[in-house]
């Protein structure tokens, strides 16, 4: 069952960055170290993107409507695509500055820089908690989650090497852990990445299709499937539509048929959303996944029919 994180747990986490950002940046300066800086302002991003997968969550809670009818849940795809993406950014930032500060290296006062980020790790092990509970249900929540996350090692990388630089004087330690962070937030924002443009492209869901055609194959009166499709609304929500091939049937036998592929489909294969065409002989030559329509069928840029006929859209 998917949970949903409460309002107050993403302001009390938004708070928590905020105090952190502002805590890191005053530490920064005073130590001289870009490793806090940089944390600083990745901790800055985190509070936008708290608050935007908040409100992300909030718009994909609503109702189907005319306008949009399957509902508002990409709204947390695209925020979590987002966040992605912010985080690779900051990353890329962090590691431009970690490589200028290699060229011109400075002295940091390692125990202010200590002091300092065992306060962000503290901080950011708090608003980990709070949102720990809905990183496994929602990608939205998951890339939060990760930010925080990040922030933490971060801080705990930042306090390593504040101990180190309180007793002794490495130059290149600062810079190479800010690129050392950067590398690991953008290892970790991949993934996501990766899935929500998957998941926004509609691209297939890791589903076995042939084992599913047999299956259907199996229901009493199918004799074929062919034209599937699926894709996902959400990283949870798989939509399925399939033509069956069937014996000439009355309507009322159709839909027992279609009652017993719905069934095998919801418990075998977990999708939630599922459109059926019941033909007789009616592509029976097609294939599983449609092929390409022919050139003549085409309808050109300019509105008009390159052939006699074409094919009607199903």
């Amino acid at each position: 069952m998917e949970e949903k994180i409460t309002g107050k747990r993403f302001l009390a986490v938004t708070l928590l960055n905020v105090l952190i950002t502002v805590v890191e940046i005053i530490g920064g300066l005073i130590s001289g170290s870009l490793a806090l800086l940089s944390d600083a302002f990745h901790n800055m991003g985190d509070s936008f993107s708290i608050v935007l997968g908040y409100f992300a969550q909030h718009i994909g809670c609503h109702p189907e409507t005319r306008q949009r009818t399957y509902g508002y849940r990409r709204a947390e795809i695209l925020s979590a695509l987002t966040n992605s993406l912010l985080l690779v950014i900051i990353a890329i930032f962090l590691i431009g500055e970690a490589i200028q500060r290699l060229d011109h290296p400075q002295h940091i006062n390692g125990g202010v820089m200590m002091i300092v980020a065992i306060i962000g790790l503290l901080a950011n092990l708090a608003s980990a908690l709070l949102l720990h509970a809905g990183s496994h249900d929602s990608l939205n929540v998951k890339a939060t989650y990760l930010h925080v996350l990040s922030d933490a090692l971060s801080s705990v990388a930042v306090i390593i090497g504040g101990v180190i630089l309180t007793f002794v004087n490495i130059p290149w330690l600062d810079p190479f852990l800010t690129i050392a962070v950067a590398l690991y937030i953008a290892y970790e924002a991949w993934p996501i990445i990766n899935q929500t443009v998957k998941i926004l492209m509609q691209s297939a869901p890791d589903l076995d299709y042939e084992s599913i055609a047999s299956d259907i194959k199996k229901v009493p009166g199918v004799i074929d499937v062919h034209h599937v499709h699926a894709w996902m609304i959400d990283e949870h929500r798989i939509i399925f539509s399939a033509h069956l091939n069937c014996q000439d049937l009355l309507l009322s036998q159709v839909e027992k048929i279609y009652t017993q592929v719905e069934k095998i489909l919801r418990e075998k294969y977990g999708i939630c959303h599922i459109t059926l065409q019941a033909e007789c002989a009616r592509g029976r030559d097609e294939e599983l996944f449609n092929t390409p329509v022919d050139e003549e069928h085409i309808i050109q840029a300019d509105g008009y029919k390159t052939g006699q006929k074409t094919s009607q859209s199903r």
